[in-house]
């Protein structure tokens, strides 16, 4: 098992528990609600939102970083 192997691995780990982890979000948008304020009144935030955000943006710092590092061909074959 080489490093480029184990880097293709984290990185196929990365891009799977992105698409998982985006999928369970909740959705954003306020709809129509936004035109009178009704938006602001029944939304809160809440931890595991935030560390869903949290976990979701490493996730995608790891893959973008890797998938440079493996496009550009900077580890031993």
């Amino acid at each position: 098992m080489t490093i480029t192997n184990v880097v293709q691995g984290i990185w196929a780990f990365s891009a799977i528990g992105m698409i998982v982890l985006v999928l369970l979000h909740s959705p954003k948008g306020d709809g129509i609600a936004a035109i009178g304020g009704q938006a602001q009144l029944f939304s809160s935030t809440k931890s595991a939102e935030n560390t869903l955000n949290r976990v979701t943006w490493a996730l995608t710092v790891i893959f973008l970083g890797l998938t440079v590092v493996l496009s550009a061909g900077w580890l031993p074959k």
